[in-house]
C-alpha cells in the first residue's frame, strides 16, 4: 500500500506585500554609534531574512492541507480509486500544481530582492548617519576654535583696557603735579614780584629754546643726508632689477621655446566627442572605444569587427598613440589649457598654426568655435557664449585672443607694447572669400603674396585692428553669419568650406628697443566625408563642394608628408607643393620649419562612422610621425 503523499509547502500561492522603503529612521530610533561592526549587522538582516523565510513555507503547509482539491484527491486515493484511469485529469492536477509552485517560488525571489532592497537602504540610511555625525562633530570644533579666538581677543581687549587706564591714572597725576607747580609758582612771583628776575627768567627760557631749535635743525639734516643716501641706494637697485628682469624675461622665453620644441613643433591631440541625444537610436549604437592610458591619456583604442567571406566575425582592436587624447568628457577649458603654451609662443614671436580636422558632424566648428548665437539653433545640446565674461562652450579661437590679450598687458610692466590686428577668410571651392567684408562673396578676386620677411598678405580683404576680446566676439559672430553651410545626410548644418582666422601680435620693448612679430592661424577644416555617406553624389552643388574639399585636404596631407620628408633628411625638399591648394598656399609660411603646428583631431562616437574615424586616425598618425625643422621666432634688434 502506498504511503499518504505529503503536501508539497511551495504548491500554494502566497499574495506578498511590498514594503515602503523609509529614507528617514523613526524618530525614537536614536542613530548608531560610527563605529559599528559592518559584519554584525549583516547577520542580523540575515537571520531576520531566514525568519521569514520560514514563516512562508509554515502558511504554504498550512494552505495545502486546507486546499479542497487537494482533500479530494486524499479521498478518491484512500477510497482505491483507479490512478491510471485518471492519467488527464491527474496531469491537470499536476500541472496546475506546478503553477502555483513557480508563483510561489516567484514571490520568494521578489521577497528576497525586496530584502536585499531593505539592507541597501538601512546601509546607506547608516552612511548618511555617520556622515552627519562627522559632520556635527567637524561643526563642533569649529565652534570650539571660534570661541577660544573670541575669549583671547576678549583677554587681549581686556589688557589694553588696563593699559588705557593705567596710562590715564598717570597723566591725571602729571595733570595735577603741575596745577600744584603752578600754583606754588605763582605765590613765587608773587612773593619776588621783581622785573629783573622775570626778564632773566624769560632770557634763560628764550636762549633754551633756540638751544633746541638748533639741535633739531642739526638732526633734520643728518636725516635728510641719510634719505638722499637711501634714495640713492634705492635708485640703483632699481636699475639692477629692471635690468634683470629684462634678462630673466630672455631666458623664460628661450626656456618656453625649448619646452615646445621637446613636445614637437607639429604635434597631434584627438578629441571623441559626446553622444547627442538624436543618435541614441541610430543602428549600430556606439563604436567601441576605449581609453586605456589614464594617466598621461595619450592612447586611443577602436574595435573593428569585420566579416569574412565564410561569414564569420572577427574582431581587432586597432590601438592609436597621439601627443594627447581627450575623451568625451573633456571640456572646452581641458582642451585649451593644452593648447595655451602654443598660443604663448605668439607672443614671443612664433607662428603657430592650429587646424581642427575630422569628417562632417565630429565637433570641429564646436572646438574651435564654441556654441555661439548663430549656431545655437541648429544644435541640440547648447550654451550661450559670452565672450567677455567667458562661457564653458568658448571655442579654441575665442580663449586664444583673451590669453593674448591679457598676456599682452602683463607684460607693460616690462615695456613691451602690443598691437593686434585680424583678419577672417573662407576658402569655398578653391575660391577666397572675406569674412569681414562688407561686399558680396566673388565681387573680388583675392590673391595670395608671400614677401622676403615671412609675411603673409591676401589683396583686397579687410584686416581690423582688435582693441579687445569683446571686440573679437562681434567679428566671430559676423563671419560665421556669412560662412557657407548646408545640410547633408551626416550633419544638418555641415561646413562646406575652410575658414581661417589669422591674428598677427606685434610687439615694441620702449625699454631696450627690441621688437618681435608672430602669427596665430586658426583654422577650421571643412569636413572630410565619402558621397556615398553624405548623399552629395545627387546633388551638384554638394558634389562639387566635396569635390572640393576633399582635393584640398588630400593636398594638405602631401604638404605634411613633404615637410617630414625633408625633416627627416635635415634639409629643404627639392619641392613641397603649397600650391596644389588655395589653403596649403594661404598657409605656407605657417606650415614650413619657421612655425608650429597643432592638429585637433576630432572623431564621432557612433559605430556608422567607424571607418571614417579609422581614416582619420591612420592620417593623424602620419602627421604626429612628421619632423619638421626648427622654428625661429621673428624678431628685430635693438636700434643702436
Amino acid at each position: 500500500m502506498r504511503a499518504p503523499l505529503v503536501p508539497n509547502p511551495l504548491n500554494t500561492n502566497v499574495t506578498t506585500r511590498k514594503r515602503r522603503s523609509v529614507s528617514v529612521p523613526p524618530k525614537d530610533v536614536k542613530p548608531a554609534p560610527s563605529g559599528i561592526i559592518r559584519g554584525q549587522r549583516t547577520a542580523d538582516i540575515e537571520a531576520t531574512a531566514e525568519a521569514v523565510n520560514k514563516a512562508i513555507r509554515t502558511r504554504a503547509q498550512r494552505e495545502a492541507v486546507e486546499d479542497p482539491k487537494w482533500q479530494q484527491f486524499e479521498a478518491r486515493r484512500n477510497a482505491g480509486t483507479n490512478v491510471y484511469g485518471a492519467k488527464p485529469r491527474i496531469g491537470a492536477e499536476m500541472q496546475e500544481e506546478r503553477a502555483r509552485t513557480s508563483a510561489l517560488q516567484s514571490a520568494h525571489i521578489k521577497l528576497e530582492t525586496e530584502v536585499r532592497e531593505m539592507k541597501n537602504q538601512e546601509l546607506q540610511h547608516r552612511r548618511g548617519l555617520i556622515a552627519a555625525n562627522e559632520e556635527l562633530a567637524a561643526l563642533k570644533k569649529a565652534h570650539e576654535r571660534k570661541v577660544q579666538e573670541l575669549e583671547n581677543e576678549k583677554r587681549q581687549l581686556e589688557r589694553q583696557l588696563k593699559d588705557v587706564r593705567e596710562d590715564f591714572r598717570l597723566v591725571q597725576n602729571d595733570l595735577q603735579m603741575e596745577r600744584d607747580a603752578m600754583t606754588s609758582l605763582k605765590s613765587t612771583v608773587a612773593q619776588h614780584a621783581s622785573i629783573q628776575l622775570s626778564l632773566k627768567a624769560q632770557l634763560e627760557a628764550s636762549q633754551r629754546l633756540a638751544s633746541s631749535l638748533q639741535q633739531e635743525v642739526e638732526r633734520r639734516l643728518g636725516s635728510a643726508s641719510e634719505l638722499q643716501l637711501q634714495l640713492e641706494t634705492v635708485r640703483k637697485r632699481n636699475e639692477f632689477l629692471e635690468a634683470e628682469a629684462q634678462a630673466n624675461e630672455q631666458i623664460r622665453r628661450r626656456l618656453h621655446n625649448q619646452i615646445q620644441e621637446l613636445k614637437g613643433n607639429i604635434r597631434v591631440y584627438v578629441r571623441v566627442r559626446p553622444v547627442v541625444p538624436g543618435e541614441k537610436d541610430e543602428a549600430g549604437g556606439q563604436a567601441a572605444i576605449e581609453f586605456p592610458d589614464t594617466r598621461d591619456h595619450q592612447q586611443i583604442v577602436l574595435t573593428n569587427t569585420t566579416e569574412s567571406a565564410m561569414g564569420s566575425q572577427r574582431k581587432e582592436a586597432l590601438s592609436f598613440t597621439f601627443d594627447r587624447v581627450f575623451e568625451p568628457q573633456a571640456t572646452q577649458l581641458e582642451v585649451f589649457e593644452e593648447v595655451s603654451q602654443l598660443v604663448q609662443s605668439v607672443v614671443d614671436g612664433y607662428n603657430v598654426t592650429i587646424f581642427a580636422y575630422g569628417q562632417t558632424g565630429s565637433g570641429k566648428s564646436h572646438t574651435m568655435l564654441g556654441t555661439s548665437p548663430v549656431r545655437m539653433k541648429y544644435m541640440v545640446v547648447c550654451t550661450p557664449l559670452n565672450v567677455s565674461q567667458g562661457s564653458p562652450a568658448e571655442g579654441m579661437i575665442p580663449r586664444a585672443v583673451r590669453q593674448i590679450f591679457q598676456t599682452g598687458e602683463g607684460m607693460r610692466s616690462k615695456g613691451w607694447e602690443y598691437t593686434m590686428e585680424g583678419q577672417f577668410l573662407e576658402i569655398y571651392n578653391e575660391t577666397i572669400n572675406d569674412l569681414l567684408g562688407y561686399g558680396e562673396f566673388d565681387s573680388k578676386k583675392h590673391e595670395i603674396k608671400h614677401d622676403k620677411s615671412g609675411r603673409t598678405t591676401v589683396t583686397d580683404t579687410v584686416t581690423l585692428p582688435l582693441n579687445g576680446p569683446s571686440q573679437v566676439a562681434t567679428l566671430l559672430a559676423r563671419a560665421e553669419s556669412r560662412r557657407s553651410v548646408a545640410a547633408t545626410l551626416m550633419n544638418q548644418r555641415s561646413s562646406r568650406s575652410h575658414s581661417v582666422f589669422t591674428l598677427r601680435v606685434s610687439g615694441t620693448n620702449t625699454i631696450t628697443g627690441e621688437s618681435c612679430e608672430g602669427c596665430l592661424n586658426l583654422v577650421d577644416l571643412a569636413g572630410s566625408e565619402r558621397l556615398s555617406s553624405s548623399g552629395a553624389a545627387n546633388d551638384k552643388d554638394r558634389l562639387r563642394e566635396t569635390q572640393a574639399i576633399n582635393k584640398s585636404l588630400s593636398a594638405l596631407g602631401d604638404v605634411i608628408a613633404s615637410l617630414g620628408v625633408a625633416g627627416d633628411n635635415g634639409k629643404q625638399a627639392t619641392h613641397i607643393p603649397y600650391r596644389n591648394s588655395k589653403l596649403t598656399y594661404l598657409l605656407q609660411n605657417s606650415l614650413g620649419g619657421n612655425s608650429k603646428t597643432l592638429m585637433i583631431l576630432n572623431l564621432s562616437p557612433m559605430a556608422a562612422h567607424l571607418g571614417e574615424s579609422l581614416c582619420s586616425l591612420r592620417f593623424a598618425t602620419k602627421v604626429n610621425n612628421t619632423t619638421i625643422g626648427r622654428a625661429t621666432a621673428k624678431k628685430l634688434a635693438a636700434a643702436p
